[in-house]
């Protein structure tokens, strides 16, 4: 007889590996999916942490170029881009080996190869061999995740047109990149490769850059990219791409309805991701599809018996963090143990740009639009000491409050380690903290946090420093 799983999770990404982590700790019998030949899905592999490391060498590429105003020069400084690759390379597969281990440690049960489902409590899983074994479980979490998406008239022509997966095999820095979409993953490598030497411009289809973002956000977003001198472009549409030799022509039609061209050593296509269900047996369930998505209900049940589903497949934001957390409520209400649903209007969204954005809860616009009647406090970094000594003044915090019961509806960070700043905003909007419990904590002097609260202290127009 075969051997049978409680849980099989298919994907081995941020949210399939924490359900599978998640679903042993709680003392089910466990085995996990994976085509890949590493463990750690998109984010570790070809997202999240490949590009976190491109980041971090720009930043001290960066800080070396103008170390002279903190008092330090240094003459002959280069840019190994080699190694700058080979580190990137070291450190996910130093991450990968640690998921494996973590697989090991928890007694998870590791399958190489494809899962389709095969109907009621069956997988089949293929290896890269064809070879094909058959996989008995009572429940199955779908975590297949994403891939970046084109556009219809583009295909990727190495090394000319490119997704983020492609850019990161890139051997060197592009003399110019133009970047074709301003999301989180557009503005992200538009500011490592401006810090590495290449020129870049940024195209966008929508009015603004980062448009999901606070609108006061985008502005001064676009304002510190113009200032290092990358070019932005918002309200213009692609046309087409005429790969050359050595370059790339790309035809587009701006805001006035006027074609115009511009040539570049690679474009980036980063329009957005596409949900991966393809070979997934979806034909063989009750699972229901909603343009490309699996619909699921707030346990992260489908429509057939026993199959959950997170991460990049439902049409749920597109964050590591989000599928980690709907991979734990998943295993947990599968484990019995009645778990509390997603609040989703409670998601950190962080984009590691420079200067780096961190955001939760409602927009301006959006708390105006939900009927509330608001206060907005601000808090320029240029008027906090920290800031001033890292020599990183752009930037603000605005906190959004109900005018009525002073609740934090919304926290807006644009600025030095905003995204680390963004985990006491999370704390304040999940626990329904007032801006007036906010501003009164105590912060340490001098720091970043006390951007915060002084803020949180501009909703009453208390704020001490400006």
């Amino acid at each position: 007889m075969a051997e049978q799983f409680d849980v099989t999770v298919i994907g081995a990404g941020p949210g399939g590996y924490t359900a599978a982590i998640r679903a042993a700790q709680l003392g089910l019998k466990t085995a996990i999916v994976e085509r890949d030949k590493d463990l750690g899905g998109t984010c570790l592999l070809r997202g999240c942490i490949p590009t976190k490391e491109y980041l971090h060498s720009a930043e001290v590429a960066d800080t070396i170029r103008h170390s002279e105003e903190f008092g330090v020069a240094v003459s002959g400084m280069t840019l190994h881009f080699e190694n700058v690759y080979k580190r990137k390379n070291k450190i996910v597969g130093q991450l990968s080996k640690g998921v494996e281990f973590l697989m090991k440690k928890n007694k998870i049960t590791v399958f190489k190869g494809s899962g389709r489902l095969e109907g009621k409590g069956k997988l089949t899983v293929t290896g890269n061999d064809g070879k094909a074994q058959s996989v008995e479980t009572k429940n199955v979490i779908i975590a297949t995740g994403s891939a970046p998406r084109l556009l219809p008239n583009l295909d990727v022509q190495m090394p000319r047109i490119v997704t983020s997966d492609e850019l990161l095999e890139l051997q060197s820095v592009p003399k110019s990149l133009v970047v074709l979409g301003a999301g989180a993953v557009g503005v992200e490598f538009a500011s490592v490769f401006n810090h590495f030497g290449s020129d870049v411009t940024v195209m966008e289809l929508l009015p603004r850059i980062v448009p999901i973002e606070d609108e006061e956000v985008s502005k001064e977003l676009t304002r510190v990219f113009k200032k290092r001198k990358i070019g932005v472009m918002t309200d213009t549409r692609f046309q087409s791409a005429k790969v050359g030799k050595d370059d790339v022509e790309i035809t587009y039609v701006d805001k006035d309805n006027k074609e115009g061209k511009i040539r570049c050593e690679t474009l980036l296509v980063a329009v957005g991701r596409r949900p991966v269900t393809d070979g997934l047996g979806v034909d063989n369930t009750k699972i229901e599809m909603e343009r490309g998505y699996i619909k699921v209900d707030e346990f992260m049940r489908t429509a057939e018996p026993n199959v959950y589903a997170i991460g990049d497949v439902i049409p749920t934001p597109w964050l590591a963090h989000v599928a980690a957390k709907e991979g734990c409520l998943a295993a947990e209400h599968i484990a019995g143990k009645n778990p509390r649903p997603i609040n989703y209007l409670h998601v950190p969204n962080c984009t590691y740009c420079f200067p780096e954005i961190g955001s939760i809860g409602y927009t301006e616009a959006k708390a105006k639009e939900k009927g509330y009647e608001i206060k907005v406090g601000k808090f320029p970094f240029s008027a906090l000491g920290k800031a001033k000594i890292l020599g990183e003044t752009d930037g603000f915090v605005k906190v959004i409050a109900d005018a009525q019961y002073d609740e934090v509806l919304g926290v807006h960070i644009i600025g030095p380690h905003a995204t680390d700043l963004l985990a006491e905003a999370c704390v304040a909007v999940g626990l329904e903290a007032t801006a007036e419990e906010l501003g009164h904590i105590m912060h340490a002097h001098p720091t970043l946090s006390e951007s915060v609260m002084e803020a949180a202290e501009d909703v009453h127009k208390m704020a001490i420093n400006i």
